[in-house]
């Protein structure tokens, strides 16, 4: 199996920055993807950024420009640069790793990003 820790979340003002980590560690030979997924309170989880075993990525349209998904292979680690983050970015942020083995995948806890206005 596969285990994922989130780190980065925190507090910060619109127009501001995060850089979240998704460490992964287990049978990580089994990830074909890993994407990151947010939820706000009263909202249905969506998916905001993915990147596949071939690097390749694709991102909400929400984000677009302004998210950037990447990975270093070395640390089994992923990572989500946030620029210019508003108010409606506001979220639990999880990180979902898709396994070959396990159709409904791994998630992780979860970490708190809070924009304020």
């Amino acid at each position: 199996q596969v285990q994922l820790v989130e780190s980065g979340g925190g507090l910060v003002q619109a127009g501001g920055s995060l850089r979240l980590s998704c460490a992964a560690s287990g049978n990580t030979f089994s990830i074909n993807a890993i994407g990151w997924h947010r939820q706000a309170p009263g909202k249905q989880r969506e998916l905001v950024a993915r990147i596949s075993g071939r690097a390749d990525t694709n991102y909400a349209d929400s984000v677009k420009g302004r998210f950037t998904i990447s990975r270093d292979n070395a640390k089994n680690t992923v990572y989500l640069q946030m620029n210019s983050l508003k108010p409606e970015d506001t979220a639990a942020y999880y990180c979902h790793a898709e396994d070959r083995y396990f159709p409904n995948g791994f998630w992780g806890q979860g970490t708190q990003v809070t924009v304020s206005s």
